[in-house]
């Protein structure tokens, strides 16, 4: 049965965006694309959902075919939904009438995976998400990236998500970074050391060392909890 005002209302489009970050020279990254079509400018990766595919699927797709990069063990996170009327008015125009709705998703990674761009990305790069911010995204991309990185930095405070960072056994002071870099000031090492050790339980000794061949060698921990199951448990708040 057709709805008695179905006319008055426009169609709806659904899109996935994911947002994938990663920690490098420093700085905290997010793997953006170079637009090959209108409108033109970086973006995040990607794009409409297909009839039969369920969005986390959509989204899984979408990054894989323009930027050649799969999340692999680490689950994409739900952040938010966007629906703006004039978000992407290429579609408020006749003969289309419709508006677009994206499903924004959230990962991390603990290395920088190198991207290969594809399908309607002319090229896909990994950047500071601090230049990227400073000079703007298409679409609500830039808003999207900022609720992200929002996010990701309240989950610092009550999750162990800081593990998906790295990568096999770490230092103290690397994890430290993760946090430094994320929330963007520096940490007093000895509470660090502290917290970590009796409060938040974040991690285990492995009983290595490392060496750096200056001063002492390292202590080597591991998660407690694998990263994807991390990420997995943290749930999208």
């Amino acid at each position: 049965m057709t709805h008695p005002y179905a006319s008055d209302y426009p169609i709806f489009y659904v899109t996935v965006d994911v947002v994938l970050f990663a920690i490098a020279d420093g700085s905290l990254q997010v793997l953006v694309v170079e637009r090959g079509e209108e409108p033109a400018g970086w973006a995040l990766p990607g794009g409409f959902v297909n009839p039969d595919e369920d969005l986390r699927d959509a989204a899984e797709r979408e990054l894989a075919e323009e930027t050649g990069v799969r999340p692999g063990d680490l689950p994409l996170e739900q952040l938010a939904t966007y629906g703006a009327p004039d978000r992407d008015t290429r579609y408020l125009k006749p003969p289309a009438h419709a508006r677009v709705v994206s499903v924004a998703w959230l990962s991390v990674l603990p290395e920088l995976v190198q991207p290969q761009a594809g399908t309607d990305a002319s090229s896909a790069v990994w950047r500071p998400v601090a230049e990227v911010l400073e000079e703007g995204l298409t679409f609500d991309h830039h808003r999207i990236l900022r609720d992200a990185v929002a996010r990701l930095q309240a989950k610092l405070d009550y999750t162990p998500v800081a593990t998906a960072f790295l990568a096999g056994e770490f230092s103290l002071a690397e994890l430290r970074e993760v946090y430094e870099v994320v929330w963007g000031r520096e940490l007093d090492p000895g509470n660090f050391q502290r917290k970590v050790r009796v409060a938040d339980r974040i991690v285990e000794p492995t009983g290595r060392l490392r060496s750096s061949g200056r001063g002492r060698p390292a202590e080597l921990f591991r998660p407690t909890v694998r990263a994807a199951d991390v990420w997995r448990e943290t749930g999208s708040g």
